[in-house]
C-alpha cells in the first residue's frame, strides 16, 4: 500500500455552527467525537472532522475575485498536496499519530452559511470532505501526513 503524503496549512475551530472558523496552533481530535472545543463536538457522526484543501480556497478566490482564506469555508484542517474529493469512502488520512476515515464527500449547503451570503458561492458542498476520528490525539502544522487506501 503506497502512502501519499501532504501538508497541513491550518487547523481551525469555531463555537458556532454555519460560521467561519478560527485558526489555532492545535486541535485535540476524540475517537468518535470530532474537534474537541469545536461547535459539531459530538454532535454529527459520519461529520466528525471537516477537511478542504487550501487549493480549492485559491481557485476559488480567483474566480470570484475574493481573499478567502483557511478556515473561512467552516474547515476544521486545511491541507495542500491532495486532491480530497476524488478520495474513496473509506480512505485512511494519517495526521501524526491520529488516523481519520473519510466517510462523507461533500455535503447539502445549509441556509445561513456566512460564506455563500460573502461570496455568493461555497465550494465546502462539492469539494470538501468529512471525517470520523479512529484514533485520537494531538494534531499541529507541522505533523507528518499521508493517506492510504
Amino acid at each position: 500500500m503506497e502512502k501519499k503524503y501532504f501538508k497541513l496549512i491550518s487547523l481551525n475551530i469555531s463555537k458556532n455552527t454555519g460560521t467561519v472558523k478560527t485558526p489555532v496552533d492545535k486541535i485535540t481530535l476524540v475517537e468518535d467525537k470530532g474537534v474537541l472545543n469545536d461547535a459539531h463536538f459530538n454532535k454529527l457522526t459520519d461529520r466528525q472532522v471537516s477537511i478542504l484543501a487550501i487549493e480549492d480556497i485559491e481557485y476559488t478566490n480567483s474566480k470570484m475575485q475574493s481573499s478567502l482564506k483557511a478556515g473561512d469555508f467552516a474547515e476544521n484542517i486545511t491541507t495542500r498536496g491532495i486532491e480530497l474529493f476524488t478520495l474513496p469512502l473509506g480512505t485512511k488520512i494519517y495526521i501524526g499519530d491520529t488516523i481519520l476515515e473519510v466517510s462523507k464527500i461533500g455535503k447539502e449547503c445549509h441556509k445561513g452559511c456566512d460564506i455563500k451570503n460573502l461570496v455568493g458561492d461555497c465550494i465546502m458542498p462539492k469539494r470538501g470532505i468529512f471525517a470520523r476520528v479512529i484514533k485520537g490525539g494531538e494534531v499541529n502544522l507541522e505533523d507528518t501526513c499521508y493517506y492510504c487506501f
